[in-house]
């Protein structure tokens, strides 16, 4: 990409980032957008095919960045399984371990649990609860498979926990904490779920 276009490119990522995080995907303008990154309208279109995939651009990264972690930490989960007592460890960390990784790409959460609505990202939160209750249900296997007594459960019941376990993790994006605001706040996740968790996989 010529230097003069990469700078065009990096204005009009800011200036979208801007406006999505001001007024929302739906009702962002792609006039002002222009207007702020200094280009005209057929300008924009050179870089973007449309809102969506200039959307997606800011927020697509992050998300690949965190699926890629996510199953890293899955497969250490299901490694401490091999040693009594390791697997429970990662009960107590969880909430902390993705809090770090949020408020690292802040901008990108924010576009996400408060802007996204309209685009194919607005059920994003379906999607990592999604993930996040194939995980557990494999992790639980994997500890029955070793001998442990995990008590049976109500399937919907648990989705309904995962689900809010996860909602309860973005809360802080949608109530604005600073950092260490929401750091604090993941270890009471963890306190508040740890326990439940340990009982339902039969550590407690």
């Amino acid at each position: 990409m010529p230097r003069n276009k990469e700078q065009s490119h990096e204005r009009i990522i800011a200036a979208a980032k801007a406006e999505f995080l001001s007024c929302g995907f739906e009702t962002a303008s792609m006039r002002r957008i222009a207007a702020n990154a200094g280009i005209t309208v057929s300008g924009l279109y050179k870089h973007f095919p449309n809102k969506e995939e200039m959307f997606a651009a800011l927020v697509q990264p992050m998300m690949d960045e965190f699926y890629t972690l996510y199953r890293q930490k899955e497969k250490q989960e299901y490694d401490a399984i091999k040693q009594i007592g390791s697997a429970a460890a990662f009960l107590n960390e969880d909430a902390v371990y993705v809090m770090h990784f949020i408020y690292d790409h802040l901008d990108a959460f924010k576009l996400l649990v408060c802007c996204s609505q309209g685009t194919r990202y607005e059920d994003y939160t379906h999607t990592l609860a999604a993930m996040e209750e194939e995980s557990s249900l494999r992790f639980i296997e994997a500890l029955r498979q070793r001998g442990d007594h995990v008590p049976d459960f109500e399937r919907r019941e648990f989705h309904l926990l995962v689900s809010a376990n996860v909602e309860a993790v973005l809360q802080p994006v949608r109530h604005d904490f600073t950092r260490e605001e929401a750091l604090h706040y993941a270890q009471t996740i963890n306190t508040f779920f740890a326990k439940g968790w340990r009982w339902l996989c039969g550590m407690e």
